[in-house]
């Protein structure tokens, strides 16, 4: 969240709305974007939806967090980035009304995003493929452990 603030704060200090500077010629821009949208702008006209939202999946993610539903660190840690990407992006929709978005690709076209972006989706896709692969074998075995009543396996 605090590299992501730091990020867009530079972008909106040095890189004029809607200027763009190339990162990685052929591949990716710079620009400065403001998004009162969601993901590829859509919902534009529902900033405060999008906050209410915003707040509600974050205070979500602090009690699944709290309450130690994910007790490894990978789902620990995937759950945490998509808790530090919904707060980066609500803290732009409560001070500017809008989120900075910054990188965009040259190679193809998509919708410009900025680092709590990239944490929403990374984290996403993390904790989906723990639910799916390890959450079971890791988490439930090891509640069951703790409880005394642990498989033959483990």
């Amino acid at each position: 969240m605090i590299i992501d603030q730091i990020v867009k704060y530079l972008v909106r200090a040095n890189i004029p709305l809607y200027g763009r500077v190339t990162l990685l010629p052929g591949v990716m821009d710079l620009t400065y974007v403001q998004n009162t949208g969601a993901a590829f702008s859509y919902f534009s006209s529902h900033t405060w939806a999008l906050a209410i939202i915003s707040a509600a999946v974050s205070v979500v993610l602090v009690i699944v967090l709290c309450k130690g539903f994910f007790t490894r660190p990978f789902g620990i840690i995937s759950t945490s980035l998509i808790l530090a990407g919904a707060v980066g992006n609500l803290i732009d929709r409560l001070v500017f009304g809008f989120v900075t978005d910054m990188f965009m690709t040259t190679f193809m076209d998509f919708a410009i995003f900025n680092v709590a972006d990239i944490c929403v989706v990374a984290g996403g896709i993390a904790v989906v493929v723990y639910v799916l692969f390890f959450y079971e074998k890791w988490e439930k075995r090891g509640k069951g452990a703790a409880n005394g009543t642990a498989d033959a396996d483990g």
